[in-house]
């Protein structure tokens, strides 16, 4: 073992000792012409090294992924991929913002701000978008606390020759301490001035830089820009570069990012500084100094309340003006919701507890209720599954709801709501009081109720958060749970389930097209058998004039499937799928006398019971314990007058 942990370290070692490059800028020069890449201008940089790591179109030719995204072209980029989930609209607007900037558009000059609610991800995404550059080379000059890009160097009259020769666009002009050095340590021989390689650190404040909200009454623009090295007035005079210390945000920051962290809290005069790095592409420099040239991705952030009270203030248009914002919404879908909780508790010590299922399906109901908005189109329970790409069946079809009619009419979803921090804590919570290092949705929805009670302070949203977890949660949760537990008590859940699936669609196709069913065994032929149809139907409400109707759909269904050489199976078409497991639990009789009266089951009972624990364990993901709190819980609240 010691051995491999030696050959860790070497092989770190040995990757860090990788000779960085070292040379005059005659050198970098004929580099450069090998290879014009690797002159980038922030921006680009950015955008590409996101890009190296993989883009893939979605399609949105599919129902769920055009109805989501409203037929937009929706890339997916595998820097986020494992990081970011349900955020896809939001990551393609930022990369569409960063796509421009590297061509030059005028998203090059603004600033690019994420705007939304407390918990939505905007700082986890500023994050990972920073860490993009970390360990990225680039060229810089030598003794230049700007680290400014060598062709810099070139004066403007052989610009364009020099431009034409190397492929490569120059920008930009000297930082006062790099023209300093070029005029008294090289005698303005440019071409002798020495270049080196660096890495992008944000540990190391090397092309990096975060500025956090500052207090109105200490800020202070050096924070910015660097300060005068009082100790070295004395030595130069006010002018001389030598007394410069340019540490500032947007010196650290040049040819990578500065962050900005909750923008808006600053005071005005403090984000002038910020207008003049996004439209000139230059900051001051302290005291008595040249403008200092600035190359940098500017990337803020804010929540909504800020965000409309600096808006309302006239005397903000010109930095308004300047700003791309894009809006970082909580998430919406459920599938994506419950991929965020997976992440946590993975990368949390309770990854080894057990979760017993439909637990994190739980918590992500109530958070995704919990930001959408009413609607009369339907509840909002129905609303979460369209938004989840869910077929709703009523009366036997697919009940048809335009996500974007529901979207439209809610521009401002996702703004508000429980948020993904919240539910962790209740999460965690319940967990830490758990006695056998497992949760249940019973444990979490007994969780939330408290967390709500105790830390909602608005009686309204409270109300509508308690109604949501213990009604519409609760009771979706019974109908999960009578389903599974039925299929854990049906020995061979899924024949029988395609057993009635095929004699089903037997008998629909012979009534639509008036011939007979051919029994499999005798070869006798019969009329299709009515009654046998109508038991299946009536589970989801299909009587009457709709029975033709729906026998004529699945069948029309069925075979636009097999025309397409696509397999069917009992789960193909919704409605029956759905009519046919509810004629598969209404068929089990004694399930309710051996999930409740314990101690009254004979051993053929007992062994029932014993059969199902079983099937939970090995076929559903329960542990033991997990198993029998479900099984109490439903006893109670499924069975209880049985």
């Amino acid at each position: 073992m010691s051995n491999n942990f030696l050959d860790l370290i070497n092989k770190q070692r040995m990757k860090k000792k990788r000779k960085k490059f070292e040379g005059t800028f005659i050198e970098y020069l004929e580099m450069i012409k090998d290879n014009p890449e690797k002159v980038k201008l922030s921006h680009k940089r950015l955008y590409e090294i996101i890009c190296d790591h993989g883009v893939e179109t979605i399609d949105v030719d599919s129902d769920t992924y055009r109805d989501i995204f409203n037929g937009d072209k929706i890339r997916t980029y595998d820097y986020f991929k494992e990081e970011f989930f349900g955020m896809e609209s939001v990551i393609n607007k930022l990369m569409r913002f960063l796509k421009s900037a590297a061509h030059k558009g005028e998203e090059s000059r603004q600033v690019l701000l994420l705007m939304g609610p407390v918990g939505a991800g905007k700082s986890a995404l500023t994050e990972h978008i920073k860490s993009a550059l970390d360990g990225q080379s680039y060229y810089h000059l030598e003794g230049d606390p700007q680290k400014g890009e060598p062709l810099q160097l070139i004066p403007r009259s052989l610009r364009r020759d020099m431009e034409d020769v190397l492929g490569v666009n120059i920008e930009g002009d000297l930082s006062p301490i790099a023209r300093w050095k070029l005029l008294n340590e090289y005698d303005g021989k440019y071409e002798n001035f020495k270049v080196v390689e660096s890495t992008f650190s944000q540990r190391g404040r090397r092309g990096i830089a975060t500025v956090p909200p500052m207090d109105a009454n200490s800020q202070d623009v050096s924070v910015l820009i660097g300060t005068e090295d009082i100790s070295k007035l004395d030595l130069y005079p006010e002018d001389d570069p030598r007394v410069l210390s340019l540490n500032g945000a947007f010196n650290v920051g040049n040819r990578g990012i500065v962050e900005f962290v909750e923008v808006f809290k600053n005071e005005i005069e403090f984000l002038h500084t910020m207008l003049t790095a996004t439209q000139e592409k230059r900051v001051p420099a302290p005291g008595k100094h040249d403008m200092v040239f600035f190359d940098g991705v500017i990337l803020a952030h804010c929540n909504e309340s800020e965000w409309n009270r600096f808006k309302s203030e006239h005397t903000n248009e010109a930095i308004l003006d300047r700003v791309v914002k894009i809006n970082v919404p909580y998430v919406l879908e459920l599938h994506q919701e419950m991929k965020i909780y997976q992440k946590m508790i993975r990368r949390s010590d309770f990854r080894k507890a057990h979760i017993a299922p439909h637990t994190l399906k739980i918590a992500s109901m109530f958070s995704v209720m919990s930001r959408l908005k009413p609607t009369n189109k339907c509840d909002l329970l129905t609303k979460m599954k369209i938004y989840n790409g869910e077929a709703i069946i009523e009366k036997g079809r697919v009940k048809k709801v335009d996500i974007r009619d529901l979207k439209d009419e809610a521009k401002h979803e996702g703004m508000e709501g429980i948020s993904t921090r919240f539910v962790m804590k209740a999460l965690d919570s319940a967990l830490s009081d758990s006695d056998e290092d497992m949760i249940t949705p019973i444990n979490v929805i007994d969780s939330l109720i408290k967390q709500v009670k105790d830390q909602i302070i608005d009686e309204e949203a409270s109300s509508k958060y308690l109604e949501i977890l213990q009604k519409i949660i609760r009771e979706e949760y019974l109908v999960i749970l009578e389903t599974e537990i039925a299929k854990a008590f049906i020995t061979a859940y899924e024949e029988q389930a395609q057993s009635l699936f095929d004699t089903y669609l037997d008998n629909a196709e012979c009534y639509t097209t008036k011939s007979k069913v051919k029994d499999k065994v005798t070869r006798e032929e019969r009329a299709p058998d009515e009654k046998f149809m109508r038991s299946i139907e009536e589970m989801i409400g299909v009587v009457g004039s709709a029975r033709d109707g729906f026998r004529s759909d699945v069948t029309a269904f069925m075979f636009s499937k097999l025309r397409k050489g696509e397999i069917i199976n009992y789960r193909s078409y919704g409605p029956l799928k759905e009519a046919v497991e509810q004629y598969l639990i209404r068929s089990v009789k004694d399930i309710s006398r051996i999930v409740t009266k314990s101690k009254s089951r004979d051993d053929d009972q007992k062994k029932k019971y014993t059969d199902m624990i079983f099937t939970l364990i090995n076929d559903y993901g329960y542990n033991e314990n997990s198993a029998k709190e479900i099984l109490t819980y439903a006893s109670n609240n499924l069975w209880r007058d049985s």
